[in-house]
């Protein structure tokens, strides 16, 4: 269990924008996962999707990490933001432009998409 939560720590670690979610952001296996690659395919920000559909070890580590019991599981900047449940409405208030633009500060990283 340990070298399951070193790898979710070094995966969350290396990632500004991370989702746990069923499938890949190129093959998503699940409607849910799929409205969160393109969720964030519209802010233009470099992100990763790691599949843990078939990893039930790394699945219960990762909702006893966040107490969140569904996929897709968001990180940003290693902190935990839910889902789109939880980004759509930071989304629609402006908030989570500033969050993105704080995670990346200073990397060289600037959307693809700039949204008005």
């Amino acid at each position: 269990m340990a070298d399951l939560q070193d790898e979710i720590k070094r995966e969350i670690d290396t990632n500004t924008i991370l989702v746990y979610g069923k499938g890949t952001k190129d093959a998503p296996r699940c409607g849910f996962t799929l409205e969160t690659i393109q969720f964030f395919n519209a802010f233009g920000y470099p992100f990763e999707v790691v599949d843990v559909l078939e990893n039930m070890p790394k699945r219960e580590a990762l909702a006893q990490l966040t107490d969140w019991p569904t996929l897709p599981k968001v990180f940003i900047k290693g902190q935990f933001y839910g889902d789109t449940d939880v980004l759509a409405p930071m989304a629609r208030s402006g908030e989570l432009s500033r969050v993105l633009e704080t995670a990346f500060a200073g990397t060289n990283v600037e959307p693809t998409i700039r949204l008005s």
